[in-house]
């Protein structure tokens, strides 16, 4: 038997609710061309956004613990693995479009600059004159014009959904200002949108409280005072004593269970208080859907609260942050003032795209370890131009 995209689009319309998003109602692309046979439109969107040059970048992009730190520190490709994998529970469970979600999973940071959310703050305030830096809509930029793969059109050509769904991402940890031009502004995200949010925050959360535990600068004797941390201990049956390896998974695993199991639940809660007889309803309603319930939000309240200041804030943190500001700042302003040392085709750029939003791209394209070797082209005597 063959299953063919006619196949897929079928299934789509039997077996999922009516406010998820269907691949054959797609409002399209911006250039029309052939659906392909075997795929949905969805599926394409993920294939492609896969294969681009930005996504494997994301291997050597800083989480919150730079490349170079440990192997065994999440980067901004595992996290965005991870955020993918809680998206698609969450929107099988939810009667959602897992493809679309997936999508969107996978194309929501290929916009963050080298070193994290200190990158992007930096690279914001350095661009304030000139329209400022935002990661939501520089994934949108590199999905719609950076990514050169096709002859007739720049960027990757995805569909309306797909892109709408990059756009009106939002977290807290997000920039505010995520304008949505060119989709409605007055609408909010689709379901899949939103599951993928929340799939964001549950990742961070959790492997945030991973790594600071792995790496030393959380201890469990400072989380007692957690009531989430506590739930989680009790859950687990572990005693409070001997902090092995595999407790620190077991407790890591649990609350990802209870996480995922309270968002399908508090979601699924709300949603049957509503006649939502397309995604259109849904993205009408004045207030997203996707939602924890008070309890659980209040424990995540006071986890993240705790991360911002005891993870986030540690010195070790705000040393490579504030080194962070450094590499970037000096980079961005030698490339201003003496363009003739970008590359040849950043050169080419900038009478499109304006130098310093050419320098930016640039800038933001860098892993972190290229960041810091084109630092030291630059700025170290001894090292090769």
């Amino acid at each position: 038997m063959i299953i063919t995209r006619q196949h897929l689009e079928e299934f789509e319309h039997t077996n999922l609710a009516p406010y998820a998003l269907k691949s054959s109602q797609s409002k399209g692309r911006e250039y029309p061309e052939p659906e392909a046979e075997y795929r949905t439109a969805f599926q394409r969107d993920r294939d492609r956004i896969l294969h681009t040059t930005a996504f494997r970048r994301l291997e050597y992009k800083t989480q919150v613990f730079v490349n170079y730190e440990g192997d065994y520190y999440r980067t901004r490709l595992t996290h965005t693995l991870e955020v993918t994998q809680i998206g698609r529970s969450l929107a099988r469970a939810l009667g959602a479009n897992e493809d679309l979600v997936e999508a969107i999973c996978l194309g929501h940071d290929l916009g963050h600059p080298p070193f994290g959310h200190s990158g992007e703050t930096i690279l914001n305030k350095l661009m304030a004159e000139h329209g400022g830096f935002d990661h939501n809509k520089q994934s949108l930029r590199i999905l719609t014009k950076l990514e050169s793969r096709y002859p007739n059109w720049r960027g990757l050509n995805l569909t309306y959904e797909l892109r709408e769904g990059i756009v009106k991402h939002e977290t807290e940890y997000d920039l505010s200002d995520s304008a949505a031009e060119g989709f409605d502004p007055h609408k909010r995200g689709s379901l899949e949108a939103q599951i993928a949010n929340v799939a964001d925050e549950l990742a961070y959360n959790a492997h945030d409280l991973d790594d600071g535990l792995r790496s030393g600068m959380i201890v469990p004797a400072q989380l007692e005072k957690l009531a989430i941390w506590q739930m989680l201990q009790d859950s687990i049956g572990w005693d409070g004593r001997d902090f092995t390896e595999q407790i620190r998974h077991r407790i890591i695993r649990r609350m990802m269970g209870i996480e995922i199991d309270d968002v399908i639940v508090a979601t699924g809660a709300a949603l049957s208080r509503f006649d939502l007889p397309s995604s259109d309803a849904l993205q009408s309603l004045p207030h997203n859907i996707i939602a924890h319930s008070d309890d659980l939000t209040a424990l995540n309240r006071e986890l993240k609260d705790f991360l911002y200041s005891e993870l986030y804030r540690h010195h070790r943190v705000v040393r490579m942050a504030v080194k962070a500001e450094r590499f970037i700042t000096e980079l961005f302003k030698t490339f201003i003032a003496e363009p003739e040392q970008l590359p040849p085709s950043v050169q080419d750029a900038i009478d499109k795209r304006g130098l310093h939003r050419a320098v930016t791209d640039y800038i933001a394209g860098m892993t972190d370890r290229y960041a810091l070797t084109e630092w030291q082209r630059l700025f170290d005597p001894y090292t090769r131009p």
